[in-house]
């Protein structure tokens, strides 16, 4: 049973961390948003489309690629106006200490983006192949959530270093044209591989 777990995380993990943009964009959350905020959104929209994926199983990988390039754009403006619309000017004020703002970004970001993707196809067929729903789920959300606090973790780093160097007017223009550009490139490849 626990084979089954490791086994999972492994290939799940593995899968994802090649290449993969949510990775870059837990990264450009985290320089925006507090980490704790994009933690918790990130491990609830984990949690919530790897229980698709191992409920849904191959059936996910056959979702019209419209819809998922739809979604997946939708998605990535959606954060874009949300970096956008956050004031710019640097205050000595303590952070907000409420996360629900960050974590609803966060989850929104990933929850409505990338659906079908290598790491739910991995879960997928993890689930089918070896018949313990669960224990891949777990595993699955695992590998995920180790991903992203990767990603958050240097995207904490980067805030740092960024707000003693960079001006916020210009961390607003790269992080807003980052998930831009992330949005198209998913979208594009989503389009491509639907007529591929």
């Amino acid at each position: 049973m626990i084979a089954i777990l490791f086994a999972t995380y492994g290939a799940v993990f593995v899968a994802e961390i090649v290449g993969d943009k949510l990775l870059y964009t837990t990264g450009v959350l985290a320089t925006r948003y507090r980490t704790v905020s994009v933690m918790i959104g990130m491990l609830i929209a984990f949690m919530a489309k790897m229980a698709v994926a191992v409920a849904v199983g191959s059936a996910i990988s056959k979702l019209p690629p419209l819809l998922v390039a739809a979604l997946t754009s939708i998605s990535f403006i959606g954060v874009a106006i949300a970096l956008w619309r956050k004031p710019v000017e640097r205050t000595s004020a303590p952070k907000d200490p409420r996360t629900a703002k960050g974590a609803l970004v966060s989850f929104a970001a990933i929850f409505f983006s990338e659906w079908g993707d290598v790491g739910q196809i991995t879960a997928a067929t993890m689930a089918a192949r070896f018949g313990s729903p669960v224990l891949v789920w777990i595993g699955a959300v695992a590998a995920m959530v180790t991903k992203g606090a990767l990603a958050a973790s240097v995207g904490a780093g980067i805030r740092q270093w960024i707000v003693a160097r960079v001006p916020p007017k210009v961390v607003r223009y790269a992080g807003v044209i980052a998930l831009l550009v992330l949005g198209m490139l998913s979208v594009l490849e989503t389009i491509t591989e639907g007529h591929a």
